[in-house]
């Protein structure tokens, strides 16, 4: 038997799978609609359609490093149960791989938040990732 291959993790933070929609909007202001596969406080991973890659990514290779893509994300978090708030980020398409025929993950890693989206972000994950531990 083969040994498998350990995938380094891309991020410094731990990830939270979240299953939500994610709006992203390239520099010509063209808006993509994905999902949301895993977050966390420092980017998402989205999971697109091959057309959706290839409107982000016209070559449709993995950005090298320091050629990543500008986009802009806006998604939603429940800060509270009954209050979701959308959160608007800056951010840079660093990482894209097929994971099925007709599915990628994209890797964004946020540069700027709108207003308090980071504090959001960080306490939703937090809750999340206190709420994976919890035994009960």
């Amino acid at each position: 038997m083969k040994p498998v291959a350990i995938k380094t993790n891309l991020r410094n933070q731990q990830r939270v799978d979240v299953s939500t929609e994610i709006t992203v909007e390239k520099p010509d202001g063209s808006c993509l609609t994905c999902s949301v596969a895993n977050l966390s406080r420092t980017g998402v991973m989205i999971s697109c359609s091959r057309e959706a890659v290839k409107a982000l990514i016209p070559n449709q290779q993995s950005p090298a490093p320091g050629n990543w893509i500008s986009v802009k994300t806006r998604f939603s978090v429940p800060v509270v149960a009954t209050q979701p708030v959308s959160i608007i980020a800056d951010g840079n398409i660093v990482h894209m791989r097929r994971v099925a025929r007709d599915e990628f993950h994209l890797g964004i890693q946020f540069a700027e938040f709108e207003g308090n989206g980071f504090d959001y972000v960080d306490r939703y994950v937090a809750k999340l990732l206190a709420d994976s531990h919890d035994p009960t």
